[in-house]
């Protein structure tokens, strides 16, 4: 569509790449690492996932505005991508329930955007290349300066992101008289995965991501849960000390996506970071206990090491991607602790893995 807004914007990727577009959003520089998300809907949860944060998301759906914003269709309290690439970004909105556009919501939150880009190209040759850093201007349009400026952009490998999105007091969620309580730790949670926990009867506290085990145990907790999150787990020594304390514990414990690679890492398993990660609401994952295979939503730029995990005697694998063969679930055989890499809250997206929420609730009760 023709924007009121006709200012240039420019995209410089790592790798030299320039492209040009349109300036959508706020006016301004951003950088980060891009990344692309093949889901064709739910594109205002996507950018309010904190396990975005620092990354620059490339939508490869063609219109990504088209049914405005809503106050309660977030994640949590505020956009987290840095940047937003589109091919056609939509001031207009078809929906009724829409409480702005998506250029108001954007110009609000910050967030600089560029449309008008051949989106299905450059996922094409980030798919090739892989993950690298960018930068997108739509204020300062000379490519030399933007290069020099994109060098000060620290690699998503061995960057600690998670205590930076992290809520910074403790909260509770749920019933407070149930009898199933749950400590979360929390390194970047989607609201989404605690009314999944609520929903089923449960009563949690929210703790910020470098709580001591010490603190978690006050609360008398039925088991725990280690969330999602971004950046490179390998550096959060932390968080790892505290996963291991909680296994130790023998208590209950259930790890997604980023919580799943500190389950890992808790049982010396490394981790290490993806060609170009795996993001929407469309990957097929097996589950090998059952046979049975499930549509996921998944976004994550790092997985656990495959090998280490076959010479584990204390691990076995539950899931594995059906794309790549890559591992999408782990369990500890001698412990009452499973994680998954996806997302069975699945917000956006298909609910098939949303019995890991059920399975949970039955290993506590």
């Amino acid at each position: 569509m023709e924007h009121q807004n006709k200012k240039n914007a420019v995209l410089v990727l790592e790798d030299g790449t320039v492209i040009n577009g349109n300036a959508f959003g706020k006016i301004g520089i951003a950088t980060g690492e891009i990344c692309f998300n093949t889901g064709m809907t739910g594109y205002q949860e996507v950018f309010t996932d904190p396990s975005y944060y620092g990354q620059v998301l490339i939508m490869n759906s063609v219109h990504v505005g088209n049914y405005g914003i809503r106050a309660e269709d977030v994640e949590s309290s505020s956009v987290k991508v840095k940047a937003i690439i589109g091919r056609n970004l939509e001031e207009k909105y078809s929906r009724f329930l829409a409480d702005d556009s998506l250029q108001q919501y954007l110009e609000i939150q910050n967030i600089v955007a560029i449309d008008q880009v051949d989106t299905r190209a450059l996922v094409a040759h980030i798919r090739t290349k892989g993950a690298m850093n960018c930068i997108i201007s739509s204020e300062e349009l000379n490519i030399e300066k933007l290069k020099e400026e994109l060098k000060k952009v620290p690699s998503m490998n061995g960057l600690e992101l998670a205590s930076m999105v992290s809520t910074s007091k403790p909260y509770t969620i749920g019933n407070e008289s149930s009898n199933l309580r749950i400590a979360v730790l929390d390194f970047g949670v989607k609201k989404n995965i605690l009314t999944c926990l609520a929903e089923r009867g449960a009563y949690l506290k929210v703790f910020n991501a470098k709580t001591s085990f010490e603190e978690l145990q006050k609360f008398n907790p039925s088991g725990y849960f280690i969330s999602n999150g971004p950046g490179d787990p390998a550096p959060m020594t932390y968080a790892i000390k505290t996963v291991k304390q909680i296994i130790d514990s023998d208590k209950p414990l259930f790890g997604i996506c980023l919580g799943h690679q500190l389950m890992a890492l808790a049982n010396d398993i490394p981790t290490f970071k993806m060609h170009h990660g795996h993001r929407g609401l469309n990957h097929p994952v097996k589950n090998i206990i059952t046979g049975k295979s499930e549509i996921t939503t998944q976004n994550h730029g790092f997985g656990v090491d495959p090998d280490a995990v076959k010479n584990n005697n204390n691990i076995e694998v539950t899931h594995i991607n059906l794309n790549d063969n890559s591992i999408e679930g782990i369990r500890m055989k001698n412990k009452k602790a499973f994680s998954v890499q996806y997302h069975p809250e699945a917000t956006p997206g298909p609910h098939d893995s949303r019995y890991l929420f059920d399975e949970f609730i039955s290993m506590m009760n």
